[in-house]
């Protein structure tokens, strides 16, 4: 049973730093899991200049593992519909920076193909590896 803070679809962690810090440590954790950050967007920005709200610092990160996403299209075509993986980096209060990443098993368990779910679990595991690492 997954608790209030929970997403089926996600998993995370909440870790002591400024978000610049954590932000830098989680780009460094993703290259030495062989992923590269394909694309940021900074939510809190965007919403500042478009709608004028105030908000936390807030980015997601496009990562991507060039090897294993070269396995996923070649098995599913279509499966960039659902990449890159995504991962979050939010400023909280006292210090904190929560860091939330998609659940590549939960996303690609849409695509009824054997090979795309065993390329999850390995997104997966790496996946953990960057969030224990942080902290």
């Amino acid at each position: 049973m997954l608790d209030e803070n929970q997403v089926a679809y996600g998993f995370d962690t909440t870790v002591s730093g400024n978000f610049d810090d954590v932000r830098a440590k989680v780009v460094d954790a993703l290259k030495t899991e062989g992923f590269g950050v394909l694309t940021e967007i900074d939510v809190s920005a965007t919403l500042k200049a478009k709608l004028g709200k105030e908000m936390p610092r807030y980015s997601i990160l496009g990562a991507c593992n060039p090897a294993l996403a070269s396995q996923a299209i070649t098995a599913e075509p279509e499966i960039g519909l659902l990449l890159p993986c995504n991962v979050v980096v939010q400023e909280r209060p006292g210090g904190k920076t929560k860091v939330s990443f998609m659940d590549p098993v939960s996303v690609l368990a849409l695509v009824s193909n054997p090979q795309v779910t065993e390329l999850g679990w390995q997104v997966r595991q790496k996946l953990e590896k960057v969030r224990d690492s942080l902290g």
